[in-house]
């Protein structure tokens, strides 16, 4: 891996160059194998929280990974092209539209101490910003080389404040065309539900049922390209114990490796349609 600006990233992509990067500010990382009609995101990965919000912030460092999506990365780093961030969505949230992409409050309880400095706010939105510049090249760079693309919008959940039986994996579509995408949804849907998974874990899987698919990802690659299809893809959290910030490494491990298949073979799938 190596360290670009976000200039030289969306160079590379232009020039249909393989290469693994980390932003020059570390807030995201690039990885581009071979050039394939389909994306892996994981925008909620990232857990850095940048000093300088230390002692202004209300919510403990723990308080911060059970909201984050911890581990979702991993379960999609074997793929050609993966995009995922690096910092906290507490410092700002990348599924989130430029104006509400900095919390004041976060799940009911007030964020900062004191307001933050509009040159505070300005370093965060800068690397929003940069985000979305290169998603936006890398997607049209893919458009232009095939048909049909898909992106797989990876994330997790928390399970254990549900008061109701929750599936192992959620699909958000409310901001997809439904009737285009039908049977490309429930082909996924049904390709997840399959899944073999240890400690007894069945794997259920349901469209829009705790989540509607509503973020900002989703929506900016619907609304910036013509023919691909984003799955935001919610995994429960039966990988980590959410209350004890426990990862257990053998269910993230079997998440990645039944992906390896259904992932490629599902996109693959798709994009001949």
């Amino acid at each position: 891996m190596i360290k670009l600006s976000v200039d030289d990233i969306i160079s590379k992509i232009n020039a249909e160059e393989c290469f693994e990067a980390v932003s020059e500010d570390y807030s995201f990382t690039i990885k581009i194998e071979e050039y394939v009609p389909y994306v892996c995101g994981a925008v909620h990965d990232g857990h850095q929280f940048r000093s300088e919000l230390w002692k202004n912030c209300f919510h403990a460092e723990y308080e911060r990974w059970y909201e984050e999506d911890p581990n979702t990365k991993e379960m999609i780093q074997s793929y050609p092209i993966v995009i995922a961030g690096c910092d906290s969505r507490f410092e700002y949230d990348l599924n989130r539209h430029p104006d509400t992409a900095i919390y004041n409050d976060a799940w009911g309880k007030q964020l900062w101490k004191f307001p933050l400095s509009e040159e505070v706010r300005s370093k965060s939105l800068k690397k929003h910003f940069n985000f979305y510049k290169v998603v936006k090249a890398l997607m049209n760079k893919l458009e232009s080389l095939f048909q049909q693309c898909v992106v797989y919008d990876m994330h997790s959940y928390n399970w254990k404040r549900w008061d109701r039986s929750v599936p192992t994996w959620n699909l958000g579509t409310a901001n997809v065309d439904q009737e285009r995408f039908s049977e490309v949804i429930e082909a996924w849907r049904q390709s997840l539900s399959e899944m073999q998974l240890p400690n007894g874990i069945v794997s259920d899987a349901k469209i829009n049922d705790t989540f509607q698919g509503n973020g900002y990802f989703l929506k900016f690659i619907t609304e910036n390209t013509q023919n691909t299809l984003v799955l935001a893809t919610e995994v429960k959290k039966i990988y980590c114990d959410e209350n004890k910030q426990i990862t257990y490494p053998e269910v993230v491990h079997a998440i990645e490796n039944e992906l390896k298949t259904r992932l490629k073979a599902h996109a693959k799938a798709y994009c001949i349609r």
